[in-house]
């Protein structure tokens, strides 16, 4: 039977997801921006500032609202996550931070050939990289299963439980996906200005970035055997069908991209981000914080679950029209044609 709070879980998970493949495109450009090289290096910095510059904020409503959802309709569990895992994500907290601040100077308010642009161009490159390192490495931890809630004092984790080989390796991962991300869409973004040369450089960066993607993957779910078995029992049970079409989506969207048809590998790309994270949440379905915290457990009283779905669908219905022709203005109106072969 469905309840409330996994209506609510849903829609939180569904945030989470667009965060991951909006603001993970987002920072995977603040790592291309850091990897830029050759002749056209500089023109490699500047699509990457039209890429961001007329939507970068937007994306961080779906970080905003994460965070609120998860406080209002989860207490308990948020509570101990943000606890135990106060220090990874402190550390990203300050590199969204740094990395907003960094790109407003350099974008608007430093001449190039500055030493302060230079700066504020480094903050922003090692930010972006810095930052979904550590929201994947936090992430790992949750679904790792070595949260404890019974029986053991709620405290600050120092490391033991974020700095593991599994934990190191999906913050890892989701840097590089977040390239292969940026790197697939910026084939877009170059083709639209007919830059071939620009398309072929970031289709090549995608390729690599997605094979690394795939490497590490398969690497964390070997190592989840041992140092998160809940996960692994779940990736190998019920989730295994999305964790097969995950394997297949990553395979098509590796040869739409090698064969240049970039919208389509843009869509899969989507489609990638979003089976990895469901892949999660269905492996660790029926709990919240395994082994200790239930979905049900964890939830806050009824009522409340009851107002916020209200207020949910009273906010999704105002933001999601706003939202889409923002992104039809800027980006999808430009796109017009591009389903057909990229040059």
């Amino acid at each position: 039977m469905i309840t409330l709070p996994y209506i609510l879980l849903a829609i939180i998970w569904f945030a989470l997801i667009a965060y991951a493949v909006f603001g993970g495109a987002d920072f995977g450009a603040g790592v291309w921006d850091l990897l830029a090289f050759g002749p056209n290096a500089e023109h490699q910095h500047k699509i990457i500032d039209q890429a961001l510059g007329p939507v970068w904020e937007t994306n961080h409503v779906w970080l905003v609202f994460l965070v609120v959802g998860l406080f209002s309709a989860f207490p308990a569990p948020f509570a101990v996550i943000v606890v135990v895992l106060f220090i990874p994500l402190t550390l990203a907290l300050i590199g969204t931070v740094l990395r907003g601040a960094a790109f407003i100077f350099r974008t608007h308010g430093l001449r190039s050939e500055k030493p302060w642009f230079r700066m504020w161009s480094r903050i922003f490159s090692f930010s972006s990289v810095m930052t979904p390192f550590f929201l994947g490495l936090s992430a790992a931890a949750v679904a790792s299963g070595q949260i404890r809630v019974k029986g053991t004092p709620i405290e600050t984790n120092l490391g033991s439980l974020w700095l593991t080989p599994f934990s190191l390796t999906i913050g890892l991962m989701a840097v590089t996906l977040c390239a292969t991300l940026a790197a697939i869409f910026l084939t877009v973004e170059a083709t639209n200005n007919k830059e071939a040369e620009l398309a072929e450089a970031f289709r090549l960066r995608g390729l690599v970035a997605g094979a690394l993607t795939a490497l590490l993957g398969a690497i964390g779910l070997l190592l989840s055997s041992s140092l998160a078995p809940f996960l692994w029992n779940g990736m190998i049970g019920h989730a295994l069908p999305l964790v097969i079409a995950t394997m297949l989506i990553g395979l098509a969207a590796a040869a739409t991209l090698f064969f240049r048809y970039y919208a389509i590998a843009r869509v899969l790309i989507v489609a990638e981000t979003a089976f990895i994270l469901g892949s999660w949440g269905v492996s660790q379905i029926p709990y919240l914080l395994p082994p200790d915290v239930t979905v049900d457990a964890g939830a806050g009283a009824p009522s409340t679950l009851l107002l916020l779905l209200i207020g949910i669908i009273i906010g999704m219905a105002l933001v999601l029209p706003s939202m889409w022709f923002l992104f039809y203005i800027f980006k999808l109106k430009s796109s017009v044609g591009l389903l057909e072969k990229g040059r």
